[in-house]
């Protein structure tokens, strides 16, 4: 698929990893619409790059049909969906307040699994209404895991078992959406130097650049970004979690 006939919708488009794809994206000539809850951000960015913006609850139903059929009245068409939303939060499953708090741990399991899974099942109802390309492909969608879904640390029981799941959507969803054309993958980013982690000091920043193999820094989002360029244009990747990581193991 050319990025050039790309018309994408970014969910948490308005910073992180999701405003890198949207910024890199747009350059490379795709149209694009920014989903977010972060309503001024996220119109100022898409104003900036000449893109579009839907103020949305990845978690509600209602609110993402609009903002796929904004995305589609806007830019045409439907042919990529990626989604970056997502939150990280830390509690052990036991500590000395008591047990892991239910109603956290489903915040996080909404956000990050049922709402990539909700955006994902509604982009593809309007991909699947588009003209095949000549090797029958309509789609692709690319969800955000994380290298927690793998080697999640203490205290990241809700947000890695979120993203575990994540990982796990990509192989029995690109089945699901073969008759349609639509590739599914996911990217287990590790650490990136996003909002969350720019606001830690610097000496922690350095502190958790160490863990990382090669090369010994935090990623740069527009790596992320760079790889789902990538995706996008090989059209043979499907049905698979990609890391991207430098090799970082985590403890």
């Amino acid at each position: 698929m050319r990025i050039e006939d790309t018309c994408a919708i970014i969910t948490g488009g308005a910073s992180g990893l999701g405003e890198a794809t949207a910024r890199v994206l747009r350059a490379a000539g795709a149209q694009v619409t920014l989903l977010d809850r972060q309503k001024e951000r996220g119109e100022a960015i898409a104003k900036e790059i000449g893109a579009t913006f839907a103020e949305t609850d990845v978690t509600s139903e209602d609110s993402v049909k609009a903002a796929v059929d904004m995305a589609v009245t806007a830019m045409g068409k439907l042919n990529a969906a990626i989604n970056c939303a997502g939150i990280g939060t830390s509690e052990k499953t036991l500590h000395k307040a008591g047990a892991h708090s239910l109603d956290h741990f489903r915040r996080v399991v909404d956000i990050n699994q049922v709402g990539t899974f909700n955006v994902a099942r509604l982009a593809a109802a309007a991909m699947a209404q588009n003209v095949p390309s000549e090797d029958g492909q309509r789609g692709v969608i690319v969800n955000t895991a994380s290298v927690a879904a793998f080697d999640g640390q203490k205290g990241q029981v809700a947000y890695a078992s979120s993203k575990a799941a994540i990982a796990g959507m990509s192989l029995p969803m690109a089945r699901d959406l073969a008759r349609e054309g639509i590739r599914v993958m996911a990217i287990a980013p590790g650490i990136f130097l996003t909002p969350m982690l720019m606001g830690l000091p610097e000496e922690v920043q350095k502190q958790l650049a160490t863990d990382v193999t090669c090369p010994q820094r935090l990623g740069d989002p527009k790596e992320y970004a760079a790889l789902v360029k990538f995706i996008i244009e090989c059209g043979y990747l499907n049905g698979e979690t990609i890391r991207i990581d430098g090799a970082l193991r985590m403890r």
